[in-house]
């Protein structure tokens, strides 16, 4: 070999045709969904908090930090060097950074403290640009959010908790509540050998002096799922002697000590690395009850209900990040001498998420505004206890193919670490399993058809609102109602779940949307002009109006 040919520069290493890192952009700005969902859902007096909190979590820094809480996922410390039980969970300093920023923004609270109309519409967007850059911490945020309506069954817990909550810092260190700048609620019911079966756990609780005064009881008992267990307090379900009961029970007892709340292990799981789920026993542990004995699962309902809520909106937090990703590659990727966003069959499959993703985007902020008006409004609060399930059961169960679909666009690119899609893959079906799974969320839809008739009445009053705007619709909807009517055996909730999901997602497209987005989605959703894989629309849109980001 010639030595002189060694000193050449080698030509093999210069970088040719890779999208660069999508970053430094505004999450809300660049997404038009949202950002008309806010006018029309009334919050728009919330813009400029949205557009702050898009711009950071867009930023080169927190994108980082999201990459950075799940390659380094929390660590239980179950003892100190002394021997003395501590069970404490350490976690990366870039946890902490997403947790002050969304608390700071008050996505934990923001519906409680703020006594303008839209609060829990302004809430769900910050939840949504909090979820799209980083999903994992957004548990502990939800589940605080979500405490709030089971603990006011209790008015003087509530008293004694809520300021906690109502404060915008980020404390996350491990004292007792009354020693602390904030608090952070989480939430424990599931058994090993129960799963969604609730009734059949097996935790007690003994009634302290018989549970007189300030209802005190000790749990004694173990939760096989229990999520951001360095929370300050939990709601959980034990049977007292009245019957399975809600209760709080907090990390420190009111004198100072450590509850008897032991994490065993912490659950290695599929994704949602950043945030810590653990397997917990009760040995013991003071808690306070909540509501009437017996009447456990309709108080911890409320909770549920909203952390359900905040399924929705992370499933489609997830699509709209993934759709972000994708268009960005195909704006600057070539292929066979052209970009790929100007390729016919990659238009088409981005139109098609464009579409997917705007539909619930769509249906998850009109769902927000239901809980706005719940206390005060039959058809709102008819709207959230019906829609809820079906959103829930439906967004969710789109989410994983929608990501992988989109890791496609990127082709080998997006199915490396450095990106951010395998993430999003690994979360994807994360919600559809939490707070009830597909067929126990269909369960529950049938349930409130039954029980609660003027849930589906205000369902289907909000889907009327589209009647005669498209034939493929009415032709659609016509036989829905005709199936409701009748008999509804549970073998079939699957697709009366999906049909009702349609059909709330058409009629608020077509009154709210552009008129080729509403067509494209009835006649692919609705009428069969499309295929069973995303990218085969009859007619596509325009995919890059959806994310107006070059």
């Amino acid at each position: 070999m010639n030595p002189a040919t060694l000193s050449v520069p080698s030509s093999t290493h210069e970088v040719l045709n890779q999208a660069p890192a999508l970053r430094d952009y505004n999450l809300f700005s660049s997404d038009p969904a949202l950002s008309h969902a806010l006018e029309r859902e009334n919050a728009a007096w919330a813009r400029s908090r949205l557009e702050e909190l898009g711009r950071l979590m867009g930023t080169e820094e927190l994108i980082r930090a999201g990459f950075l809480a799940n390659e380094n996922p929390p660590v239980l410390h179950t003892h100190d060097r002394f021997g003395h039980r501590i069970d404490e969970v350490e976690f990366h300093p870039a946890w902490h950074d997403l947790m002050r920023h969304s608390i700071a923004h008050g996505l934990h609270n923001l519906a409680w403290t703020e006594q303008k109309p839209g609060g829990h519409v302004a809430r769900a967007a910050l939840m949504f640009l909090a979820s799209e850059n980083e999903a994992g911490h957004t548990c502990p945020v939800s589940m605080t959010y979500s405490s709030v309506p089971a603990l006011r069954k209790q008015p003087e817990l509530a008293s004694e908790w809520e300021p906690y909550i109502r404060q915008s810092i980020y404390d996350p260190r491990f004292r007792p509540v009354h020693e602390k700048n904030g608090a952070l609620i989480g939430m424990a019911m599931t058994e090993k050998q129960g799963g969604s079966d609730v009734r059949a756990n097996t935790t007690t609780a003994e009634p302290v002096d018989g549970g007189r005064a300030r209802g005190e009881y000790r749990i004694t008992g173990h939760k096989w799922f229990c999520s951001a267990p360095m929370c300050d307090a939990f709601l959980v379900l034990a049977q007292a002697p009245g019957g399975l009961t809600c209760f709080l029970l907090p990390r420190w007892t009111p004198d100072g000590e450590r509850n008897r709340f032991h994490i065993q292990r912490l659950k290695d799981k599929l994704g949602n690395r950043s945030n810590a789920s653990s397997e917990i026993e009760f040995a013991g542990a003071w808690a306070r009850r909540i509501g009437e004995e017996g009447r456990g699962v309709p108080t911890i309902i409320e909770m549920v209900q909203h952390t359900r809520l905040d399924c929705v909106i992370g499933a489609s937090a997830l699509m709209r990040q993934a759709l972000a990703q994708a268009i960005h590659h195909a704006r600057h990727r070539k292929a066979f001498g052209r970009f790929l966003i100007d390729q016919p069959l990659m238009r088409n499959v981005l139109a098609d998420l464009s579409l997917e993703s705007e539909a619930a985007t769509m249906l998850m902020m009109r769902l927000a505004r239901a809980f706005d008006g719940r206390d005060t409004d039959e058809h709102e609060h008819g709207l959230a206890r019906l829609a809820t399930a079906v959103a829930k059961y439906w967004i969710c169960k789109r989410t994983p193919q929608f990501v992988n679909e989109a890791q496609e666009c990127l082709g080998g690119n997006g199915f490396v670490e450095e990106c951010v899609l395998p993430r999003l893959y690994r979360e994807a079906p994360l919600n559809s399993i939490w707070e009830g799974s597909g067929n126990v969320i269909c369960l529950d839809i049938l349930r409130a058809i039954t029980k609660d008739p003027a849930s589906l009445e205000a369902v289907l009053a909000e889907i009327r609102q589209a009647r005669g705007s498209d034939r493929r619709f009415d032709a659609f909807v016509g036989p829905l109602e005709t199936e409701l009517a009748g008999s509804r055996d549970e073998v079939h909730g699957r697709r009366l779940a999906e049909h009702l999901a349609l059909a709330l997602q058409a009629s608020l497209l077509i009154r709210n949307s552009d008129s080729q987005i509403a067509d494209a989605f009835c006649g692919s959703r609705l009428n069969g002009e499309s295929g069973r894989t995303f990218g085969t629309l009859h007619t596509p849109i325009d995919p890059e109006a959806a994310f107006p980001i070059a």
